[in-house]
């Protein structure tokens, strides 16, 4: 891809920084976890814009969220922490940005909270195509999964949520 067509960093962080953190929270679960995860897809972004083949650029950037994400889990596996005691919170006085709580109120509580319990294979593919707006080709291309398994985990997802948000007759 020459210079002319290949988007700069800062492009794709006003251009794509609202998606990546709505994508992150709802896989972290987290406004912290979510901006700390932006952060680090960015510094990705950053050091891999040079290399980007032409292609999907929206499926090279999913993967680069999915990728960091999957790393931070396997990182907090080695490295478990604790949080503060309780009377601690309180010292920390930071507030959500504007982009946090707009993320935060787009699904209800139990929406969220529903998401959070899906396995993460389903609760990405639902993520990515119910609240990024990825096409099921977009979806496969940026897990390296087939389409047809795309469809399968959205179904099966969906259907999961399904169960979870319904009241028992």
């Amino acid at each position: 891809m020459d210079d002319i067509n290949r988007p700069t960093w800062e492009d794709v962080a006003h251009r794509y920084g609202r998606k990546i953190y709505n994508f992150a929270y709802r896989l972290t679960g987290n406004p912290d976890d979510a901006a700390d995860l932006v952060q680090e897809v960015l510094l990705r972004v950053r050091k891999g814009l040079e290399r980007y083949e032409p292609g999907s650029f929206e499926g090279w950037l999913w993967r680069i969220t999915r990728n960091a994400f999957l790393d931070d889990i396997r990182r907090e596996k080695r490295r478990p922490t604790s949080p503060l005691p309780e009377g601690d919170h309180g010292h920390l006085g930071s507030s959500p940005s504007p982009d946090e709580v707009l993320a935060a109120v787009r699904l209800s509580d139990d929406v969220q909270s529903a998401l959070l319990k899906l396995p993460y294979d389903f609760r990405e593919a639902v993520v990515l195509c119910d609240v990024v707006g990825l096409t099921y080709d977009e979806i496969a291309e940026a897990t390296d999964i087939p389409v047809g398994t795309v469809r399968s985990r959205i179904h099966r997802g969906r259907k999961m949520l399904r169960e979870m948000l319904t009241w028992p007759l």
